[in-house]
């Protein structure tokens, strides 16, 4: 058991600060602000190798581990969190392409997507089912060689932008066996968007519905078999949930430094506010929570990457945990800042409400709960 990161773990995490000091820092209340989509930059990222951070390299992709997705993640969520949770939404979707695809289909968007030539969206949610996700309504009807894709998708990262969308939708039965992943590309006829949805925050990411009207894709877009694809959009989400997880962490880091300065900075009652001992032991809990998030993200993570016949709880525990951390370091932050945290000159208030949305989305933290109850009260379970 080693908890100090590698060389080539402390190489990436250096690259990535560095590059989100330079290119993303001076640019995310801008990006916030006026809602902007900063594709440039990440395009930039594609670069570096991020936009396949874990498809395997024979595919293009950079081939490296979940623990070191969530260095990066935490990295570049320190500048920007609504960013940092686009790009995770896209290596879920290209990671899904790289294992679930035939060889046709993953020549045909991989090279795109891990270069960033091309944009993915992750479709599972409706308007209907949320939590309850195998309770989807579109469908896919099988005709010929094409799906007729009738139905719609809400909260949909990248709705109207992406140029991908891997979809979850019914082939067959009722509930999880009958669902399918069809990948619909933009401009097929019967796809649309909703306006863009207005959010509390993730200003920097388009967030819309999908709507599927006769919509006609060919039976070869379909990643894995028939029935296959909730089980597809679960492993996808197991790593999706360590990434947003670890956007958390970021934010979260951000503003503790961020607050240690002011502590600093700021006198009141003739004392530095760090002076105060009710103030250090604010402090000190925030950086312990804090630091047993990041190591519960790297347990999930590293559960991933073993394979360890856990993974699913244990990424539920992480991104329960520290999501939960996170926003409450956040707030805590936004409080230790007095009416200066509040105001959009500072950059708290930017981060809290970013992060709030992280403890409902890859799974509300509800959810995270009974996956984690399902597993821990399951009398074959071995508690140790």
């Amino acid at each position: 058991m080693n908890f100090e990161l590698n060389e080539e773990q402390l190489a990436i995490k250096a690259m990535i600060k560095q590059f989100a000091n330079e290119e993303m820092h001076p640019h995310a209340a801008t990006w916030d602000e006026q809602h902007f989509f900063p594709i440039d930059t990440l395009r930039k990222l594609a670069q570096l190798g991020l936009a396949g951070i874990y498809v395997r390299q024979a595919s293009g992709g950079s081939g490296l581990s979940r623990v070191d997705a969530a260095i990066i993640f935490e990295e570049l969520a320190r500048a920007c969190p609504s960013t940092s949770a686009y790009l995770s939404v896209h290596n879920m979707v290209a990671w899904m392409i790289d294992i679930y695809a035939d060889d046709t289909l993953r020549e045909k968007y991989l090279p795109q997507l891990v270069k960033m030539d091309s944009f993915a969206s992750y479709c599972l949610t409706e308007p209907s089912s949320g939590s309850d996700a195998a309770a989807l309504k579109t469908t896919a009807r099988r005709e010929g060689d094409h799906y007729i894709l009738n139905g719609s998708k809400s909260f949909i990262s990248g709705g109207s932008t992406s140029d991908v969308y891997a979809c979850m939708v019914r082939t067959g039965e009722a509930g999880s066996k009958g669902i399918s992943c069809i990948l619909v590309e933009k401009g097929t006829p019967g796809l649309s968007f909703g306006k863009a949805e207005k959010k509390l925050g993730w200003h920097s990411q388009c967030t819309t519905m999908v709507y599927f009207e006769d919509c006609r894709v060919p039976v070869s877009n379909r990643l894995g078999d028939e029935g296959q694809g909730f089980k597809i959009a679960l492993s996808g989400l197991n790593g999706g949930r360590i990434n947003i997880a670890a956007c958390s962490l970021g934010g979260a880091a951000e503003c503790l430094a961020k607050t240690r300065d002011y502590l600093h900075e700021r006198s009141q009652f003739g004392q530095h506010l760090h002076e105060f001992q009710s103030i250090q032991f604010k402090f000190a809990d925030m950086a312990t929570q804090l630091e047993a998030s990041r190591l519960m993200v790297y347990r999930g993570a590293s559960a991933i990457d073993n394979k360890h016949p856990e993974a699913a709880m244990l990424c539920a525990m992480a991104k329960r945990f520290a999501t939960d951390a996170g926003f409450a370091i956040c707030n805590d932050a936004l409080q230790l800042f007095g009416g200066y945290g509040y105001l959009q000159d500072y950059p708290i208030e930017r981060y809290f409400r970013d992060l709030r949305v992280h403890q409902i989305l890859e799974g509300t933290n509800e959810i995270m709960r009974v996956i984690m109850a399902k597993r821990l009260l399951d009398e074959n379970f071995n508690m140790g």
